[in-house]
């Protein structure tokens, strides 16, 4: 997939109507939806669609379809499941409404059963849930002295029982589409369950989520290449604002790339304290862009304002948790998963 990007993204415009609403379509036949072969190749094809469309989402689309194949698939499913499902569209539901993706507070059951399992509850914000062939559910199989233990399952979204709706009130990152989940007694067979039973939660979805900050970095970066070439100003001061934050912009992409190549060499640590730096920085970088943008104006396109909101919304996901990750960086402590 590292070999020419750009004539894979401009072959999939080619054929694509209408980006902006939906994505997919030329995707396939541009080779978009061949399963990459490193996290680097996921982020730099990420990066790129970003900067070439100014449509975070875009990046979410395509780039949580090959994070989710890559890392649960090919990383946890059996040679069964591989044949099932590798390359086909995934996606991985793991938080519920109002208590978010804490293991305490999860109540999605899955009780065994003579023929497998059978799974009941809710999730929320399953990101590409209205696209994908198979949800990766998390449920709790059993509960020892006090402690609930998870299992991921495979469960094909025309699984009877299955029900997903659109979340609303959330308009940024179009067109990435998020859903609510109902799984109303739905049956799965036990070679349905995806890795050891009992461990996913600890073996999978906390190391998840620092896998997808990696590369997610690379959708960010993509986002304020786009913007960068949009920010107008012909002054001596416009250049220096707009030097400065193509300075920044530099820096992250050296630590972005530093980052996804521990991942790819199985050497991120956990809680990586570069990833606090990453956040932080972007965060700085968006404030430098913005205030550019009301100095000095803008050029080009109307994608500058989309990309602005797209790159907050970003930063504000799970901003509790990473605001506590960067708290015990702060304290001298290990920053752990966010």
């Amino acid at each position: 997939m590292a070999d020419d990007i750009g004539g894979r993204i401009e072959a999939w415009l080619a054929r694509c109507p209408n980006p902006e609403s939906d994505p997919l379509p030329g995707m396939a036949q541009a080779g978009l939806l061949v399963p990459a072969d490193s996290y680097m190749a996921i982020a730099r094809m990420k990066a790129a669609l970003v900067e070439r469309t100014g449509l975070l989402g875009v990046g979410g689309v395509w780039g949580g379809r090959q994070m989710v194949g890559r890392y649960f698939i090919d990383g946890f499913a059996s040679e069964a499941q591989r044949a099932a499902w590798r390359g086909k569209a995934a996606s991985v539901a793991i938080s519920e409404p109002g208590v978010g993706a804490h293991p305490k507070h999860l109540r999605t059951r899955a009780e065994p059963v003579a023929s497998g399992f059978r799974i009941a509850g809710e999730k929320a914000w399953v990101s590409n849930g209205p696209i994908a062939d198979v949800i990766i559910v998390f449920a709790m199989t059993s509960e020892e002295a006090g402690r609930k233990r998870y299992g991921a399952f495979l469960v094909p979204r025309d699984t009877p029982g299955l029900s997903m709706r659109e979340m609303p009130g959330f308009h940024a990152l179009r067109p990435s589409r998020h859903c609510h989940l109902v799984l109303d007694g739905c049956s799965v067979p036990a070679e349905a369950l995806l890795g050891d039973p009992g461990t996913a939660y600890e073996r999978m979805a906390l190391p998840f989520r620092d896998q997808e900050d990696a590369v997610g970095t690379f959708g960010t970066l993509g986002a304020f290449r786009f913007l960068i070439a949009r920010l107008g100003g012909d002054s001596e001061e416009a250049a220096l604002s707009r030097g400065g934050l193509m300075g920044l912009v530099a820096v992250f992409d050296a630590a972005a790339t530093a980052v996804v190549a521990d991942l790819d060499a199985a050497a991120l640590r956990d809680g990586s304290a570069a990833l606090v730096g990453l956040r932080v920085l972007a965060t700085e970088m968006l404030g430098r862009a913005r205030a550019h943008a009301v100095a000095f104006g803008t050029t080009g396109d109307g994608g500058v304002d989309t990309i602005l909101g797209d790159i907050e919304a970003v930063l504000n996901v799970a901003r509790g948790p990473r605001a506590a990750r960067q708290i015990r960086l702060g304290r001298g402590e290990a920053p752990g998963r966010g």
